[in-house]
């Protein structure tokens, strides 16, 4: 079976194409930027392209069975940049899907579809509110998936929170390069809100099973994320205490802290962006029951261990990457002002 991978060369993408390639699926990467994972180059058709370009897109479908549609363009980007890839892009992905008679397009949403929610666990049939350009992006995107699942596609929909494991730094290398420095690690409020993650690996599973399970099973949408996770606040501690310098999470005030980033922001000398600021210090966890129930899913990796397994990743990687910045998950996103604060604590 041959499966077309969008965003093939990103943090989801590699991991997904290293899974995949384990279970001996015929893989194709699509994505805007270089393929330069040395391990898994040689064994993949690698397509590097973009997907709002119709024609490429056309061409790099036929004779494709499935199609996992990673490739997004996160937060960071300009508001055009989002629509015109998250929006835009999925519509062209889908069309070309549509003509050459794929049979799943496997559709990878994010539960910031939910917005900032007045209540939790949150349920696939909640009503959607996306913050920002991001989330509405990605509200509708998912519209164009239901317009296609209603015209006879298999198109399942999958909303993760926030995944890390190997190969993710973006907003997550700030804590781990503070703990790695043996400093106190900042936090908006008390940390005693409840934030749901999810491993990489557990995700990649997930994916699996809307590949491979039964059309009607899996033709629908799904929120996954980790089952065991308890505080913000201890499951971040977890990752101080194996860095075994004896450091804090330390909380701040959250309404003068949420002000001066929102001013950083629009100065552009903080790298976190409305999305996590205004997030960070509320609960923020999905039900997966239904995914639990549907697919058989069970997740293996709790908060902690995710947090963890992706700081060891990134203790024995830092060589590759130290040097690097951008606004990708996969490049350590600058510290701007934040470098100056870490000296504080």
């Amino acid at each position: 079976m041959k499966v077309l991978v969008t965003g093939g060369s990103g943090f989801l993408g590699i991991n997904l194409i290293r899974f995949l390639l384990k279970k001996d699926y015929d893989i194709v990467s699509y994505d805007i930027v270089d393929f330069d994972y040395a391990d898994a180059k040689d064994k993949i058709k690698i397509i590097k392209g973009d997907i709002r370009d119709k024609e490429l897109v056309n061409s790099s479908m036929k004779g494709i069975d499935v199609v996992v549609h990673t490739a997004a363009a996160l937060p960071l980007y300009t508001p055009e940049e989002i629509h015109t890839t998250d929006v835009d892009g999925t519509k062209n992905l889908l069309e070309a899907a549509e003509k050459e008679k794929v049979k799943r397009f496997v559709h990878i949403s994010s539960t910031a579809v939910y917005g900032i929610p007045d209540h939790h666990p949150l349920y696939e049939d909640d009503k959607l509110d996306g913050v920002g350009p991001y989330g509405i992006a990605k509200i509708e995107a998912e519209k164009i998936c239901f317009e296609y699942r209603e015209k006879g596609m298999c198109v399942p929909v999958v909303r993760p929170k926030s995944f890390i494991g190997p190969e993710r730094l973006g907003v997550f290398a700030l804590l781990y390069d503070w703990a790695m420095d043996g400093k106190n690690f900042p936090m908006i409020g008390s940390g005693k809100n409840r934030y749901q993650l999810l491993d990489v690996e557990d995700l990649c599973e997930s994916i699996y099973l809307c590949i491979s399970l039964d059309e009607k099973i899996v033709n629908d949408t799904f929120n996954i994320g980790a089952k065991e996770f308890t505080t913000m606040k201890e499951d971040y501690q977890a990752v101080l205490d194996y860095a075994g310098f004896n450091k804090k999470i330390v909380g701040l005030p959250e309404t003068p802290i949420i002000y001066t980033l929102r001013f950083l922001e629009a100065l552009k000398l903080s790298p976190l962006y409305k999305w996590v600021y205004e997030t960070a210090s509320k609960d923020s966890f999905v039900s997966i029951e239904k995914s639990e129930k549907v697919l058989g899913y069970r997740p293996k990796y709790s908060n902690k261990d995710a947090l963890i397994r992706n700081f060891k990743w990134y203790l024995e990687n830092l060589e590759s990457f130290k040097n690097q910045s951008g606004i990708s998950h996969r490049v350590p996103w600058k510290q701007g002002i934040l470098k100056i604060a870490k000296m504080f604590f």
